[in-house]
C-alpha cells in the first residue's frame, strides 16, 4: 500500500507539471501570435479608415508579419512532430566537411555586412555520417543565425568540427561566438520553446523562440546531443557543441525520431 500511494502522488505530481507546461505552453503561443494580429489589424484599419494611402510601402508592415506568422506556424508544427516522435529524417552518406562549407558560404554574406568575422576549422579526415543533410544544414543555420544575432559587430564567430580517433562512434561540431553570452542560471532552459535570453522578449533579440528546440529535436531524431556553455560574461559568448553518430547499428532510409536509440 505504501508503494501504491507513492506512485499514486508521483503520478499525480507528473500530470499537474504536465498541465502547467500546457498552460505555460499556450500562454506562449498567444503572446507570439498577439504582436504580429496586433501589426496586422492596425495597419489594415488604418488603410480601410484612409489614414494611409493603399501604397506598397503601407503594406509591407503586413507582408512582414504574415510572413513572421508562417514561419512560427511552420516552427510549431516541426516541433510537435519532434515531439511526438514523427520528425521524418531521410538519411544518406553526408560528406560532413562539403556541407559545413556550404552553409558557412550562405551565412557568410549576413556576417560580412554586420562585421563580424566567420571563420571555419574542419579537421582532416571527418568520416561520412548517416544522416539528412537538409535537416543538418537546418541545425547549422540555426546555431550560426543565432550566434550572429547575439555577436556584436567586430565580433566573431567561430565553427569547428573534428573527429576523435579515440571515440570511434562520434563527430563533433561546435559553434563559439564572441557575443553577450548566457547567464548560466538560463543555461538549463535555453533549449525550451520560446526561450529568450531577453527578459523582455524582443524579436529584435530572438526570432520565434523556438529555433534551438528545433535543433535539439533534429540531433536528438539523429542519435546525438547538443550542449551549450556560457559564463554569461559580455565578449566570452557561448559555445553550442553537437555529437552525430558515425554510424548507426540500422536504419532504414527513412527513420522517426521514435524509432530511434537515446542519443
Amino acid at each position: 500500500m505504501g508503494d501504491l500511494g507513492r506512485a499514486f502522488n508521483q503520478m499525480a505530481e507528473t500530470l499537474e507539471q504536465d498541465e502547467l507546461l500546457r498552460r505555460h505552453m499556450m500562454a506562449d503561443i498567444a503572446h507570439e501570435l498577439r504582436t504580429p494580429l496586433t501589426v496586422i489589424q492596425g495597419q489594415v484599419e488604418a488603410l480601410l479608415d484612409g489614414v494611409f494611402p493603399f501604397t506598397p510601402e503601407q503594406l509591407a508592415p503586413i507582408h512582414d508579419e504574415t510572413i513572421l506568422l508562417s514561419r512560427l506556424v511552420a516552427d510549431l508544427r516541426e516541433l510537435a512532430l519532434a515531439e511526438a516522435g514523427q520528425l521524418t529524417i531521410q538519411r544518406s552518406p553526408v560528406d560532413l566537411a562539403d556541407l559545413i562549407g556550404r552553409v558557412a558560404a550562405a551565412v557568410e554574406p549576413a556576417a560580412a555586412e554586420k562585421g563580424v568575422a566567420l571563420s571555419l576549422d574542419i579537421h582532416p579526415g571527418l568520416p561520412t555520417i548517416p544522416a539528412d543533410a537538409d535537416r543538418l544544414s537546418q541545425v547549422l543555420h540555426n546555431l550560426l543565425s543565432n550566434s550572429l544575432r547575439h555577436t556584436p559587430p567586430q565580433g566573431e564567430i567561430s565553427l569547428r568540427a573534428g573527429y576523435n580517433p579515440d571515440d570511434q562512434h562520434h563527430v563533433w561540431l561546435e559553434v563559439h561566438d564572441t557575443g553577450e553570452g548566457i547567464p548560466p542560471k538560463q543555461l538549463p532552459y535555453v533549449f525550451d520553446r520560446f526561450y529568450r535570453a531577453d527578459p523582455a522578449r524582443s524579436r529584435g533579440t530572438g526570432g520565434t523562440g523556438l529555433g534551438l528546440a528545433i535543433v535539439r529535436a533534429i540531433i536528438e531524431a539523429h542519435g546525438g546531443r547538443i550542449s551549450v556553455a556560457s559564463d554569461g560574461m559580455p565578449g566570452h559568448g557561448s559555445t553550442f557543441t553537437v555529437y552525430l553518430p558515425v554510424e548507426t547499428t540500422s536504419y532504414s532510409s527513412t527513420s522517426r525520431l521514435s524509432e530511434l536509440p537515446p542519443g
